[in-house]
């Protein structure tokens, strides 16, 4: 190459002899100096996390506008001269510059942006940075959120945001309760659920491996824009959207082994006939003879583990193929999910699931368009509950050991109890589930289309169309069999219960959105109008009467019936945004949504949702001058209302009989008569929040915290309130708005990050507290009575209330000299007398403790060095106290199984005991609800621990990543309660949250995995 000095030597040698050779060394030099300036620089850039190619990285040339992107194997080119700087920067990544000089070929690598400030984030119909974010908005950190094996994405917010709580079971497809900052509504408390922008009413039917981002609106400021639905949160999902580049093509599966972690010491055969002996005799009656050594009909040969034989290793695999690639004219993400939990227990109670997915995205000049599909496909074998409300765990504990499990002589080839041997009405869960057909198939349709035109820079205008359709079938069959005393079905009560029906969910979204900056000042404003109709049809049937190994279909049936029920809901809904920001110091947002529904009759059926929220951030002033460690002050708060309208169709109109007839002299006249009384008048709940938060960073914002207090009204709760029998309605009572409620609490968050040496690690934690109370209940404050709780005005909802024990009569003169017992003996539990009045009432029942935990927490450590990467999660909370039910069955000391806790009742010589004397027909109600079955509800458990391992692969190949791992989940538990698990998710969550009645417990779970990107 001829450099510029040797240019000037040969110019100065030359000029004396030829001035004609001076232009034409300086045409060379000009060339040369052109070839520098037009260089081509090519490079790969890699993330430093995985070592894989990123594309859409852009590469600028500082200072200009010339610019380039990488494409799907991550490399790029540019023309760049050697003076240049080039800019490398993707979303996500800290920036990189890199001075061209001689090279040809620049390779680089973007490690991870620790400062999630600059993060954007989903709100309502839009985006923000996080860092001018003014509502209270959180965002899951979906990288250990995803290492929750479940199939419901409401399960992976467990833990990971402050205010959250989460109540799920064990039960293979079972629901997950998710509250947001309390309890809201005495009717329906379940958060709002939004994917990829269209509303749905619960996320378990959609694959949690395809989500890219959580963000979950907690108050009003930021929930405001979906009015009537947003009064109990909203949670934002978005799934992957397609990237520029070549196909990328990953895999990613997991088979993992459960277990119930945990087990009841339960009584054997001798411990079993010990008791129900004692039982008979202190009532007065003979021995069973099943129990009786000296009677010929004595069991001693079975000693059934009930337990042992009904739990065994479920097995849980979770398969996923994502396809991801695309140009700026059409990109695409595709993902095929297949997802499968055999139970724990014995019997054939799973669940299966495909979901599909594909997202389409592209631009075209100043047009943008999109559209999603996705297709759904489950199957679960439900389990069966004889008495409703009675699960399968209560019926396994209760089962007595000298029932077996198998008897080839009863019909169905399961073991019973008999009426004169055992005198036991005990169930055969192993076999009553297996002989009973009880499965529910679920497909559900979603579509979504959409398209974004620019009129003029920073005015859009978006249409959006998207529809929703779920189809299901339920089918139960309950053939002839025999299972014992009480459990034989005959076969005239043989039945088949067919359930079909559809739900289809249609919305018409029209947005306008403008964007403009003038100077420090920028505002966007958002405009829409949205069309909603939801349509609902029910088609069941019923046939009775098969006879054993008869075709189980509806048209063998004896006798058969049925109907159906169809309702339409429609919506219109008017929105509107405005955010306005100075100088990146000061930000305002508000919002207002004006909904209307046929919910609703006509005068009331409009509602008017607004907020107006606020931040400054400190730190940007010129008058503050912080340390250098302290990067970031920022103070933010907010006001609005939001509704929410849970509510049947035409649940403002009465319902009439058409053929009701009177009698008039003997003679039957014809009439008509309204059979339920309702208000007309009915309308909209409404919650009002406010907040104020502090946000604060350090050391370059890696390290993070905010602290937040939030208090939440909601009034004109709609509830039931009790009518006369004279008014002949039924049910006996008219919804109507006569309920107020009222949450606050404190909301602490901590993350620190550190990915700046070859050892990264991450920690972040979060703390939320809560205070619930009762303002209003119905138009006279009677109090709401649950599962040993009650809710009355100015305490929480659903506290525990029960009666208190004093101790164990030990002779005649204490039982003389004590309170008035009604039935009471020698033996038997003493109770309180709260109320002096001489005598044990339901008057002297008490508060015992609330049942919402005071307090919940999560914690998450996530670290890797070299090709290893460890993360594990911790989640817990407390302050609330929990009833036992399920204690309370085993120490009831009758004919069912009891817990080894029962071996030591009372006797005249066993007087030092807190369990009272066995008494078949329990005369006393030694096993009422009482504080000796409440226990703490406080717990902390390992929910997740994850190893991994990056297998290096050749460079030349078709692998670009090959991952292995190990995870465990729900591994420990720190825990004084009783039970299987105290996050347990049997009942509502509302008036009875604090009873356990037998939820299925969470299981322990190993799993290995593996992760391919080709």
């Amino acid at each position: 190459m001829i450099t510029n000095q040797k240019l000037f030597f040969y110019c100065n040698f030359l000029l004396p002899k030829k001035e004609w050779l001076l232009a034409l060394l300086m045409l060379l030099f000009s060339v040369n100096q052109m070839s520098a300036q037009d260089k081509v620089i090519t490079g790969v850039v890699t993330s430093a996390q995985d070592k894989l190619p990123l594309p859409g990285v852009n590469v600028l040339i500082k200072g200009t506008k010339t610019i380039s992107t990488t494409g799907f194997d991550g490399e790029y080119s540019i023309k760049a001269s050697p003076n240049d700087i080039l800019v490398f920067s993707f979303i996500g990544f800290q920036n990189q510059e890199l001075t061209v000089g001689n090279q040809s070929k620049v390779n680089t690598t973007l490690s991870e942006d620790t400062n999630k400030l600059n993060e954007v984030v989903v709100v309502g119909y839009g985006t923000q940075k996080k860092s001018n974010l003014t509502g209270s908005i959180s965002v899951v950190d979906m990288e250990s959120a995803k290492k929750t094996i479940t199939y419901d994405p409401a399960k992976m917010l467990q833990g990971q945001v402050a205010g959250v709580t989460v109540q799920s079971s064990g039960e293979p497809g079972g629901f997950v309760n998710v509250k947001i900052r309390g309890i809201n509504s005495f009717t329906n408390n379940n958060p709002l659920f939004v994917i990829d922008g269209m509303i749905v009413d619960s996320p378990n039917d959609f694959a949690p491996g395809d989500i890219e981002s959580m963000q979950v609106l907690k108050d009003a400021s930021s929930a405001a824009i979906y009015g009537v639905q947003g009064a109990n949160g909203v949670v934002i999902i978005t799934t992957k959207k397609g990237k520029n580049g070549k196909l990328d093509i990953k895999y990613k599966s997991l088979v993992g082994l459960q277990n119930v972690a945990k087990t009841w010491d339960l009584t054997d055969r001798a411990g079993y006939q010990k008791i129900t002996t004692a039982a008979e005799l202190n009532a007065g009656l003979t021995v069973a003879p099943g129990n009786d050594p000296t009677s010929p009909s004595y069991i001693k040969n079975v000693n059934t583990d009930w337990q042992k034989e009904a739990f065994q290793t479920g097995i849980v695999q979770n398969h996923s193929l994502t396809l991801n690639g695309g140009a700026e004219n059409l990109g695409y993400n595709m993902n095929v999910d297949y997802f499968k939990n055999t139970s724990y227990l014995n019997s054939p109670q799973d669940y299966e699931r495909l979901s599909t997915n594909l997202n389409l995205y592209g631009k075209k000049g100043k047009f943008k368009y999109g559209s999603k599909i996705g297709y759904t496909q489950s199957d679960k074998e439900n389990f069966n509950e004889y008495n409703a409300g009675q699960s399968a765990i209560v019926d396994l504990l209760g089962a007595i050991p000298t029932m077996p499990v198998y008897d080839p002589n009863r019909l169905g080839g399961y073991g019973g109890t008999d009426v004169l041997t055992q005198r036991a009405i005990s169930m055969n869960v192993i076999g009553f589930n297996n002989l009973i057909t009880n499965n529910g198939k679920r497909n559900r349709f979603i579509g979504d289309i959409w398209g974004e035109l620019e009129i003029v820079k920073g005015l859009k205008y978006k249409l959006d169309v998207s529809y929703d359709r779920l189809d299901w079938q339920n089918r139960k069959f309950n053939p002839p069999s025999n299972l014992g005393w009480y459990y034989i079905t005959t076969n005239e009560k043989s039945a088949l219960d067919l359930e079909t029906g559809n739900q289809t969910r249609t919305f018409l979204n029209n947005l306008l959105t403008y964007e403009v900056s003038l100077g420090k000042h920028k505002i966007d404003a958002l405009g829409g109008w949205i069309q909603e109709k939801k349509d609902f049809y029910k088609l069941w049937n019923k046939g009775v009467g098969y006879t054993p190994g008869e075709i189980s279909q509806l048209q063998y049936a004896d006798s058969r019936d049925g109907g159906e029920y169809k309702s339409t809901v429609t919506n219109i809904s008017y929105l509107s945004r405005l955010n306005y920001s100075y100088d990146d110091r000061y930000f305002i947002t508000g919002n207002f949504r004006q909904d209307k529904t046929s919910l609703f009759s006509e005068e009331n059926n409009t509602g008017n949702f607004y907020s107006f929220s606020g931040a400054w951030k400190i730190s940007n002033e010129k008058f503050i001058h912080l340390p250098e460690w302290w990067n970031t002050i920022k103070v933010r708060g907010g006001y609005g209302i939001l509704g929410n309208n849970t509510i049947g169709a035409y649940g403002y109109s009465p319902t009439i009989n058409a053929f009701a007839g009177y009698d008039f002299n003997n003679k039957l006249a014809p009439g008509t008569t309204v059979i339920s009384a309702i208000d007309p008048n009915v309308h909209w709940e409404e919650t009002s929040t406010s907040n104020v938060a502090l946000e604060l960073g350090f050391f370059n914002n890696d390290l993070q915290v905010t602290a937040e207090y939030y208090q939440k009204k909601s009034t004109d709760l709609l509830i039931g309130v009790p009518l006369p029998f004279s008014t002949g309605a039924f049910p006996a009572n008219v919804v109507t708005n006569a309920g107020a409620v009222r949450n606050s609490g404190l909301e602490f968050t901590a993350s620190y990050n550190n990915n700046r040496n070859k050892f990264k690690y991450n920690i972040s934690a979060n703390l939320g507290t809560l205070k619930n109370k009762v303002l209003q209940i119905g138009l006279d404050g009677n109090p709401i009575y649950g599962a040993a709780s009650k809710t009355e005005v100015g305490r929480s909802i659903g506290e525990l209330y029960a009666y208190e024990t004093a101790g164990i009569f030990q002779n005649a003169a204490d039982l003389a000299a004590s309170p008035t017992q009604t039935n009471a003996g020698v033996g038997d539990l003493k109770f309180r007398d709260v109320n002096g009045d001489g005598k044990i009432t339901d008057a002297d029942r008490t508060f015992q403790g609330v049942a919402i935990p005071k307090y919940s927490y999560g914690l998450n450590f996530s670290a890797n060095y070299k090709n290893f990467d460890f993360s594990m999660f911790w989640q817990g909370s407390g302050g609330n106290k929990v009833f036992n039910g399920l204690y309370r069955n085993l120490m009831a000391e009758q004919y069912g199984n009891s817990s080894v806790d029962a071996l030591n009742y009372w006797t005249p010589t066993n007087t030092n005991t807190n369990v009272p004397r066995p008494i078949i027909g329990d005369p006393n109600a030694n096993a009422r609800d009482s504080n000796r079955f409440i226990e703490s509800g406080d717990y902390i458990k390992l929910q997740t621990l994850e190893i991994g391992f990056l297998i290096p692969v050749p460079k030349d190949t078709f692998i670009q990543k090959a991952k292995i791992f190990v995870n465990g989940q729900n591994l420990l538990i720190i825990s004084k309660y009783k039970g299987y698990d105290p996050d347990f998710n049997y009942n509502d969550g509302l008036f009875s949250r604090g009873y356990d009645a037998g939820s299925f417990p969470n299981p322990r779970t190993i799993s290995m995995g593996v992760e391919v990107n080709f």
